[in-house]
Formats: structure tokens, sequence, C-alpha cells
């Protein structure tokens, strides 16, 4: 079993994108071998329901999911319910015990709370999960990088990479100025895993297949004999 967590830098920077790469990439190369995937926490309706629609032989699971689409506390408080972490915790176990690879994605950015005391980056360092970030390609993410991995570090998250995302349209001129790659890699000591190019429609599985294919970190994913995954 191999988990992967997958955060950002903040919100719509991606992380619906990547996951669905990702699954679209392990049901084109894997399919015969068992895939989950879990939204941990959600608050309104989106990424859950996205899953659903378009991967319906996948087993995806949201254990906690709240009305108000606003942060977790914030949500839970207004709906004066509880933020259970130990259901949240025993879905992802329950996936982890039955799949070859689960995919895990996150809420917010690495520094959004969870709880009144809690935020990604503790979950992600408390349970183990091997971690990839999720980076927008824009002005100021040189900056949003260095401080997430920062984050990520304090936290004692293993962080395995970063995925650039485009969520605008931008050239590859572009991409070279406002996210070099051996700039952030010599200021964060984290390998950069590839570049997702912007998508019209996150809803064409063999695009979203393809364009996981050119990451670093599908190779990984053909590499799930090992228990762990490495960069």
């Amino acid at each position: 079993m191999t988990t992967i967590f997958i955060v950002g830098t903040d919100t719509e920077v991606g992380k619906t994108v990547v996951t669905s790469a990702l699954v679209a990439y392990w049901q084109t190369r894997h399919p015969q071998e068992s895939l989950g995937v879990i939204k941990l926490i959600q608050t309104g309706t989106g990424d859950y329901e996205h899953y659903q629609k378009l991967f319906p032989d996948v087993e995806i699971v949201n254990p906690l999911r709240y009305d108000t689409p606003v942060a977790p506390p914030v949500a839970a408080e207004r709906e004066n319910r509880p933020i259970p972490l130990d259901l949240v915790l025993g879905s992802l176990e329950d996936l982890q015990e039955r799949k070859k690879l689960v995919l895990a994605e996150g809420l917010g950015g690495l520094g959004s709370p969870v709880t009144w005391e809690l935020t990604v980056a503790d979950i992600a360092g408390n349970w183990g999960l091997e971690t990839i970030l999720v980076v927008p390609v824009k002005l100021g993410a040189i900056a949003q990088t260095v401080a997430n991995v920062a984050l990520a570090r304090q936290h004692k998250v293993n962080l395995k990479g970063i995925i650039l995302s485009c969520p605008q349209p931008i050239s590859e001129q572009e991409i070279l100025e406002l996210t070099p790659i051996s700039l952030i890699e010599s200021l964060t000591k984290i390998p950069i895993l590839g570049v997702i190019p912007y998508l019209e429609s996150i809803k064409d599985v063999s695009k979203l297949a393809h364009v996981a294919s050119n990451l670093k970190l599908s190779v990984i994913i053909d590499q799930l004999s090992v228990v762990s995954f490495q960069c």
C-alpha cells in the first residue's frame, strides 16, 4: 500500500486537477490494481462530487463534510457539529488496508485550519503521510513555495516533491520566469516532479492521464511494488 497526500499552497491551486490526473493515469496503466481516493474533509460541494462523476468505478470516500463552504472549524461551529478526526483517520486507514494506492486530497493550503488547534500541515505530519505540494504558477509562487516548505519542515511533513500547476492559460516562457525549477529546488531542496499545464476541462480522462504521464510521479506510481515511494 502507498498513500500520496496531495496538498497545496492555498485554495484553487490545482490539487483536484493533480489528483484527477493521477487517478486517470492509474486507471489507464494499472486497471487491475485497486485504488482508493479520499477527500479527508470537505466544506460545501465540489471535489467529492467531481470524483464520483468522473471515476464511477473508483471507491471515493469523504468521511467528514460540512455544508458551509468555509474553513472546517468555522463550518463546524456554524452547524453546531464536532470535528471527529478519529473518524477521518479511521476511513483513511480502512482504505490503506484494502487498496494498492490511496490518493488523499487535503483542503485549502498546508496552513489551512482543520480544527481550532491543527492545520493541514499538522495532519500530514502527525499521520506520517507522504506528501506532494501543488504550487500554482503565478507571480509570488517562489515565495509561497519557500514558505510552505518551511511550514512542512516545521511540522515534520514527509514532503516528497512539488508539482507546479497552471490554473490559468500561460506561456512556456512565463512558466520559466515565474517558477524557475532550478531556483525553487535550490531554495527548498525539494524536487520538482513536473508541471501540470492549463486544462480547459478536467473531465477528459484520457487527457488527464496523458498529463500525468509527463510527471516524474508517474514513474513512482509505476513502481508500487515497493512499500513507499522515493523521489
